[in-house]
């Protein structure tokens, strides 16, 4: 299946047949062109007041917020941040597969996985970065076009001091109303991580003038620009280059 199909079955995801694909994202890119955007995300909201005791020279966030395209290609652009990796938790090993995903039925949601120095960048401003920046997270089992559990908002905290400082940010957030809504960003520990297909990976950089892609994720990364000028690196960090290092 070519990326371009891939990603025009997100606008129509009943829709199968190439033909009706290539049509629905063609649709898709001038509405998108054109319609406004609601989305509450690109805002400037304190950091944590509890953070993370940085442990090592190297840890592992595991952030789910709608289509793991954007929210990788965001973590990519992260100063700090040296892998993310598209891919699914949440549900079981046997389901995590993009085509049974789509159905919404597996327990997974789309995540992506970010491997960061906390020499360099703490946890919890990880998470500043997610919930300013990387999606809006005020959507419940949504993000902008995407619909169903497997585009939900959720953190799966790899131990119990992630999980600490989740709560207590959300709660921080949502008492402080940065927010018009309250946080629909749901907290789910003890969850394996699959990475995605190999399609999915570095999508963002590799696609920069996809429809879906100008129009929900690029303004991501201008946010991510503006809001963190200090922790924000032009140069993405790529799954590609990540594995043709090793």
């Amino acid at each position: 299946m070519t990326r371009k199909l891939v990603a025009a079955r997100r606008t129509v995801a009943s829709c199968r047949p190439a033909f009706w694909l290539s049509v629905a994202a063609a649709v898709f890119g001038a509405w998108a062109l054109t319609t406004p955007g609601v989305a509450q995300e690109g805002i400037k909201i304190p950091p944590p007041a509890i953070d993370a005791t940085a442990q090592g020279n190297s840890e592992v966030a595991v952030l789910a917020g709608g289509c793991f395209w954007g929210v990788q290609g965001v973590f990519q652009h992260v100063e700090g941040v040296t892998n993310a990796v598209s891919g699914y938790a949440g549900g079981d090993k046997q389901t995590a597969q993009y085509n049974v995903v789509g159905s919404g039925a597996t327990g997974h949601a789309e995540a992506v996985k970010v491997t960061f120095d906390p020499s360099k960048i703490s946890y919890g401003r990880i998470l500043q970065v997610y919930f300013s920046v990387a999606h809006d997270p005020t959507q419940l089992n949504r993000q902008g076009p995407d619909t169903g559990t497997q585009y939900r908002s959720t953190i799966f905290p790899t131990d119990a001091e992630q999980a600490r400082v989740a709560k207590a940010y959300v709660a921080q957030l949502d008492k402080a109303k940065v927010f018009d809504a309250a946080i629909a960003t749901t907290i789910e520990p003890g969850r394996a991580f699959y990475k995605a297909e190999d399609y999915h990976q570095d999508f963002l950089t590799l696609n920069p003038t996809y429809p879906y892609i100008v129009y929900n994720d690029l303004p991501k990364i201008e946010n991510l620009k503006r809001l963190f000028p200090d922790r924000y690196r032009n140069d993405p960090v790529l799954v590609s280059e990540a594995k043709a290092s090793n």
